[in-house]
């Protein structure tokens, strides 16, 4: 058992945290998340960490202004009762989708975020599939940044699919598509999306070849699944043979599952940076493979102080 670590979590994702806990062969440190009656959230650590390396995980997802606050007071907890070093897990990163100002008189959310986590005691970031990549630059302390294509790209390469397609669902994916088709040994196509209106998009035609073949559509998010959905109905039209979803973080907000239970999508594969227990239930459609033993290497890896960015050579 690897001296010196501790590992924390909040209400967001305990199952995952539990799970990069047997991976690391070390117990959940015991801390109470709970709710004064009037709404306020209530952190108190019940174990000794001075002097430890303490990884707090903790996903900004739904509901993302109550996790995001259990982690920012996790940290100052932290911070206040002498651990060594605090590194903030973060799975998703939520407020990643404002990074610039597209027009006049908005916020820079993920920078907001980046600087209330550095101010609330974090040492340093790991996290996944960042909605943005510069975002990284955000922060003033040292970022991991991982991908789960190699846990997706196993799960894949596991499955029978035949003469199979990657397709990115914009051209900002494109690149994301190339990587993991080429892992794959699988062609590309691309979906050329127009934009009418804010939240609504619409699909024009599909660029690559793709009939007969089974398609994956590859993104790092899947929100409401309108563009997902497009997508699909998109290449069915355009003769692919069967057609997939593959995603790190299954959002799954307002209409998601209603509109993926009724789309030509044969199944959706996510990691669980993001809980899904319900989310399954509800759709069937859903496969989740975890991430948990690729943050517990990386969470080993940063305390020994060795390389992370190894681990995808």
């Amino acid at each position: 058992m690897p001296n010196g670590i501790k590992v924390l979590t909040g209400n967001a994702n305990r199952q995952l945290a539990l799970k990069v806990c047997e991976h690391i062969d070390i117990p959940l440190c015991d801390a109470k998340v709970a709710t004064f009656s009037d709404g306020e959230i209530n952190i108190s650590i019940n174990e000794n960490v001075r002097g430890f390396d303490v990884f707090v995980i903790q996903s900004t997802c739904t509901p993302g202004n109550r996790n995001l606050m259990e982690l920012l007071l996790m940290l100052d907890a932290l911070r206040r009762s002498s651990a060594r070093r605090v590194t903030a897990v973060i799975p998703y990163y939520g407020y990643a989708r404002q990074d610039r100002k597209v027009q006049p008189r908005v916020p820079i959310s993920a920078k907001l975020v980046a600087d209330l986590l550095t101010a609330a005691g974090a040492h340093r970031i790991l996290t996944i599939d960042l909605h943005a990549g510069q975002i990284q630059g955000f922060f003033n302390i040292p970022v991991d940044h991982l991908y789960a294509a190699p846990v997706l790209h196993e799960y894949i390469h596991n499955c029978d699919f035949k003469d199979l397609v990657i397709v990115s669902p914009d051209a900002g994916g494109a690149e994301r598509a190339r990587d993991f088709a080429k892992r794959l040994d699988a062609s590309l196509a691309l979906i050329d999306k127009r934009r009418e209106m804010a939240n609504v998009s619409k699909i024009m035609h599909v660029i690559g070849d793709v009939k007969g073949k089974d398609a994956i559509i590859l993104d790092d998010m899947i929100d409401t699944a309108g563009t997902t959905t497009q997508a699909a109905q998109a290449l069915k039209e355009n003769g692919a043979n069967r057609v997939f979803a593959a995603c790190t973080h299954a959002v799954l907000s307002g209409p998601a599952i209603e509109r993926i239970n009724s789309s030509a999508l044969e199944g959706v594969v996510a990691t669980d940076t993001i809980a899904l227990e319900e989310k399954m239930i509800q759709c069937s459609k859903l496969k989740v493979v975890s991430i948990a033993k690729l943050l517990a290497e990386a969470i080993t890896r940063i305390h020994d102080e060795s390389s992370v960015s190894s681990l995808f050579d």
